[in-house]
């Protein structure tokens, strides 16, 4: 069987992994439906913000997984494969429909997280050319977050950045940008645009003032569960 064959193949496990809705699985094991509490997202942010920090992050590298482990299988199926538009198109297919997946999830009705985590393993699986600067977009979203708090303003601004950070190294390395690989540009400015719409209630609320700012605890996280299941609140 061809590699060609092969991802193609890869493609509906890709898009399965990703509907694994790991945010109601972590908040379900404790007790808590992030459905239906907080923001009423699956994805890290309402999770942390309802359990606490280290439940963030088990979730956000859950998710990151998604999109990491289909990512480095592709390439590994790809490795023989002359360098082209066609490969990377290939590659890029098998990382986007693991984002459909956790954005429009089968397991939830075609409902999901906005796809932050899950887009961050694809592009830090398709190594070197997202790889390097992915990096540069998760120092922007830490900055961003650490500086203003916001999870919604961070994964914007990271997204919306990648598309531009990549020309820049790609031009800085001497990479087709605009050539062989011009189905890697496609795909940047294309997820930056989905989590862009995903994130658009997270805008208005921002330009409204009213947007959350993630300030949970873990020794807060019980009492913050509770209180957000009587009383939902906004957020990511």
């Amino acid at each position: 069987m061809t590699p060609f064959n092969q991802v193609l193949l890869t493609v509906p496990f890709a898009y399965l992994l990703g509907s694994v809705p790991f945010g109601l699985i972590v908040g379900k094991s404790k007790g808590v439906d992030p459905r239906t509490a907080g923001s009423g997202n699956i994805g890290a942010t309402n999770v942390g913000r309802l359990l606490g920090k280290r439940f963030f992050i088990l979730v956000f590298l859950l998710d990151l997984m998604k999109g990491l482990l289909p990512m480095l299988f592709a390439g590994g199926l790809l490795d023989g494969m002359a360098e082209g538009a066609t490969k990377y198109a290939l590659w890029l297919l098998v990382g986007f429909t693991a984002i459909l997946g956790h954005m429009y999830s089968i397991f939830l009705g075609m409902a999901g997280g906005k796809g932050v985590a899950t887009s961050s393993g694809v592009v830090l699986g398709l190594f070197p050319y997202f790889t390097v600067p992915g990096l540069f977009c998760l120092l922007l979203w830490f900055v961003t977050f650490k500086v203003s708090r916001y999870v919604s303003l961070a994964s914007i601004l990271a997204a919306v950045a990648f598309p531009v950070i990549y020309v820049a190294v790609g031009l800085w390395r001497g990479w087709p940008v605009f050539h062989q690989q011009w189905p890697l540009l496609g795909f940047a400015v294309l997820v930056a645009v989905m989590i862009v719409v995903k994130h658009r209630g997270n805008i208005a609320r921002l330009r409204a003032g009213t947007e959350n700012r993630f300030e949970r605890s873990p020794k807060d996280a019980p009492d913050a569960a509770r209180s957000a299941s009587e009383s939902p609140t906004v957020g990511v």
